[in-house]
């Protein structure tokens, strides 16, 4: 897991273009549909509709010895079958503020808060049931550290502290376990080291845009040195001046996080990943 989690970040390209001054924004919102529809089909299959909404956007400033970067991250989407009704495919909120100081060139003293977290409930479904698992805040991750802010352009920032607070929250204490909480609390705090990497593109005039955000944080417990990783990906591709082709993905692994049986046992925690291809409706800007 170590050796694979290096070798991603490792492979995030870097580039040499200077860094304007003042305020500068970037992103892509929109709505993506699809619809498929059998009728006599031999080999089988379900009608079905889907969409989602998303908005993935960087503002940021830069003036003399000062940055502050922000960043924001938002997706919900619905499936539709006939059989299982609505289901929630797609659920995210992410926002980061980092506010640094300039030391050289390319390096900065920073400060970051960091804020992750669902808009709706989620449910595991099975045999025709649901059990509700989340909710709205729950879970919700809060990071706020110091360190150390390095970028060698304005595409890429590497940052790293020694000293970060991590807390997961849950609104709901029913939901406490599951999240890696004590029963009946809402939050648990932990101490540790976090490395942040975020890389944003553009290509083929401005035609295609790649946002990368990639999280790794280690507790200074006695789970020192299993990683904690968040790993969102955006590529976007504009067809016309409003239809755009995405590819969102996220990865995730949190070591407190166990997986939870259908006979009610619980196993390790284990990589989660979901990915999205759509089409639709889209603004650049």
């Amino acid at each position: 897991m170590k050796k694979t989690l290096l070798f991603l970040a490792a492979m995030l390209p870097l580039g040499l273009y200077a860094q304007e001054e003042g305020w500068n924004h970037n992103g892509l919102a929109g709505i993506n549909f699809s619809q498929t529809s059998f009728t006599n089909w031999s080999e089988g299959g379900e009608n079905n509709i889907a969409s989602n909404v998303y908005l993935n956007g960087s503002l940021n400033y830069k003036k003399n010895k000062l940055s502050w970067t922000n960043d924001l991250n938002a997706n919900y989407g619905q499936n539709y079958t006939k059989d299982n009704g609505w289901r929630k495919s797609l659920d995210n909120f992410n926002f980061a503020s980092k506010l640094g100081n300039q030391i050289n060139k390319k390096i900065y003293y920073a400060a970051l808060l960091d804020f992750k977290s669902q808009m709706a409930n989620g449910y595991k479904y099975s045999k025709g049931s649901k059990e509700l698992i989340s909710k709205l805040l729950t879970p919700s991750y809060l990071n706020i550290s110091v360190g150390l802010d390095y970028k060698p352009n304005s595409h890429i920032a590497l940052y790293y502290s020694p000293v970060a607070g991590k807390l997961t929250m849950v609104a709901d204490t029913a939901f406490a376990t599951r999240f890696g909480i004590d029963t009946e609390k809402h939050v648990k705090a932990q101490l540790g080291s976090i490395l942040k990497v975020n890389a944003n593109y553009t290509f083929f005039e401005d035609k295609m845009v790649i946002k990368s955000a990639m999280d790794m944080f280690t507790a200074y417990d006695d789970s020192f040195g299993n990683i904690d990783v968040n790993w969102d990906l955006l590529i976007g591709y504009n067809l016309t001046k409003l239809l755009t082709l995405t590819c969102q993905s996220t990865l995730k692994y949190d070591d407190d996080i166990k997986t939870f049986h259908d006979d009610g046992s619980t196993g390790g925690a284990k990589i989660q990943f979901k990915e999205m291809i759509g089409i639709g409706l889209s603004y650049k800007f």
